[in-house]
């Protein structure tokens, strides 16, 4: 009898393991897109930005910190859940407005958490998530500058950063509004306010909240404001690779989690109402009756 137990015990251990491999197999099988790629290299790798303040940005040990590094951090955790993958390398790969796409088509990286706008025509070449900030796009000035309107940039100097939406919302105005401004454009968002600030240009249209991150860490945050109308309100997602199915389910999973938990809103309040390094400003922005929409009704629709 004891015999016939240990071997009926043995068998069924037998089966579980086999059952076990077995799934093991089919689920490796199934892999495609991004978490193939990573199962099979051990690599997942973030591109961030290195000066979009709050979201994603270098601390004083050039570490990259911020909102959009933190929501990206809680998916790399899931993905090495879902892949079994607890020592999988995660890796930071700087990125600009011009490279951003390029880099994440070409498989340089595998997703890139910073602040871009989810638009329709870049849905042509890349996948999103669903929108985690919304924002408006705005100019920053300096406060004694006497600019307010659109009409006040007629014959002066405008900056943008080469590669962003704002670029297109400056060609439209011009020719809506019929004014001419000659265009700058820095390379990424701290050399277009530098730009700003050294007087070479009189305007930085961006979105609104990059340039309230930029003013709070200038040497004097008095002497700029943010003037004007909105040009455009725009959704901030995280962005992927497209028809990448099973990785975008993963990413937006994620997300509407946090979402519905409320955990995103304190990462939110973190970063854009209490202090932040390395010189502990404090944006004061909190959360916008549209990003409280977003939250409570998550959407990948592109603008």
């Amino acid at each position: 009898m004891a015999k016939a137990l240990i071997k009926t015990g043995l068998v069924a251990i037998a089966i579980s393991l086999a059952s076990t491999t077995l799934v093991n197999i089919a689920q490796a099988q199934d892999l495609a897109g991004t978490l193939k790629k990573v199962k099979d290299t051990g690599l997942l790798t973030i591109g961030v930005r290195e000066s979009s303040i709050p979201f994603s940005y270098l601390d004083d040990q050039q570490k990259p910190i911020g909102y959009a590094i933190d929501l990206c951090t809680r998916v790399a955790d899931n993905v090495k859940k879902r892949l079994n993958l607890p020592n999988l390398e995660v890796k930071m790969t700087p990125v600009t407005s011009q490279t951003r796409i390029p880099l994440l088509v070409n498989g340089t990286i595998d997703l890139e958490c910073g602040s871009t706008t989810n638009t329709v025509k870049r849905q042509e070449q890349v996948g999103f998530s669903v929108a985690y900030y919304i924002t408006a796009v705005r100019m920053a000035v300096k406060a004694n500058s006497g600019i307010n309107t659109l009409n006040d940039l007629d014959g002066k100097s405008v900056v943008t950063t080469t590669g962003t939406t704002s670029d297109r919302y400056i060609k439209q105005t011009e020719q809506g509004k019929k004014i001419d401004v000659k265009n700058l454009y820095g390379k990424d968002h701290a050399e277009s306010f530098l730009t700003l600030e050294s007087g070479r240009a009189v305007a930085f249209v961006m979105d609104d909240v990059l340039l309230a991150g930029l003013i709070a860490r200038s040497k004097n945050p008095k002497n700029f404001a943010i003037v004007g109308p909105a040009l455009s309100v725009e959704p901030y997602a995280i962005m992927l690779r497209k028809d990448d199915p099973q990785f975008k389910k993963l990413v937006d999973d994620t997300l509407t989690s946090m979402m519905k938990t409320g955990s995103i809103e304190t990462i939110y309040s973190k970063w854009f109402t209490k202090p932040i390094p390395p010189a502990g400003v404090n944006m004061n922005l909190p959360i916008s009756p549209s990003l409280k929409d977003a939250f409570k009704n998550p959407t990948d629709k592109g603008v």
